[in-house]
């Protein structure tokens, strides 16, 4: 007869059993004895069951992961882009991306909202191209949660609007605010790219030299893979 410990684990609990293994026909294998040892639960995971969360504190760390990791991606995106707004000679080390002085809440949104149809300097527009590198937008169609209220609602509505008021994002986003909003909706990826592309070809007029190919193409944002080399 052998004697056989089975083991197994998983990432909240251990499961065992201590059997008899049968060597011969004249042998019974048995189950000497079995259990499981459940890990404690952690103060989190605790107030999660109490309040009915089903969420596990394996899947708390994966969120903040992925926060953390599209938070680093955005500032690698953020110090390329001012590196490069320098090199072509948008901006220097001493230009002031902040809104300054009375009354100018919301005001990159108005430069951002009026750069598609007005002429504003390259600071200027520096600010836009940050505020518009900010978010990469999404591809797909799912449904975007709205903060106020906590209801869906669907990215195509949001898309619809834009294109039959012919607005750009930056355009919505400050009518909006201008209306009482304190949440914005997200866009697609194709939305923002448009309103890059329509920025871009306006302001060219005013500053051709500054305005060439090859800078846009460095400027237009990177897939993953690309801002995380």
């Amino acid at each position: 007869m052998k004697k056989i410990l089975g083991l197994d684990l998983g990432s909240n609990s251990i499961g065992w059993a201590l059997v008899n293994e049968a060597e011969n026909s004249d042998e019974v294998s048995s189950i000497i004895k079995l259990g499981v040892r459940v890990n404690p639960l952690t103060v989190d995971e605790m107030q999660n069951f109490e309040k009915g969360k089903s969420i596990t504190t394996n899947a708390d760390r994966t969120l903040k992961r992925s926060m953390r990791r599209n938070l680093q991606r955005y500032k690698l995106r953020r110090d390329a882009l001012i590196k490069l707004l320098k090199k072509v000679g948008f901006i220097t080390d001493g230009t002031i991306f902040s809104e300054q002085g009375n009354r100018t809440t919301f005001e990159t949104y108005r430069l951002r909202a009026k750069a598609p149809d007005e002429e504003i300097s390259l600071q200027e527009l520096a600010r836009v191209l940050l505020m518009i590198n900010k978010k990469r937008g999404y591809k797909s169609s799912r449904k975007i949660k709205e903060k106020e209220t906590g209801t869906l609602i669907d990215g195509m509505e949001v898309a619809k609007k834009l294109y039959d008021e012919d607005l750009t994002p930056g355009q919505l986003c400050l009518q909006l605010l201008e209306s009482g909003k304190k949440s914005l909706p997200d866009f697609y990826s194709s939305d923002l790219q448009e309103e890059f592309d329509r920025i871009w070809n306006f302001q060219k007029q005013f500053n051709p030299k500054a305005f060439c190919d090859t800078a846009k193409e460095e400027i237009k944002g990177k897939n993953k893979s690309q801002t995380w080399a």
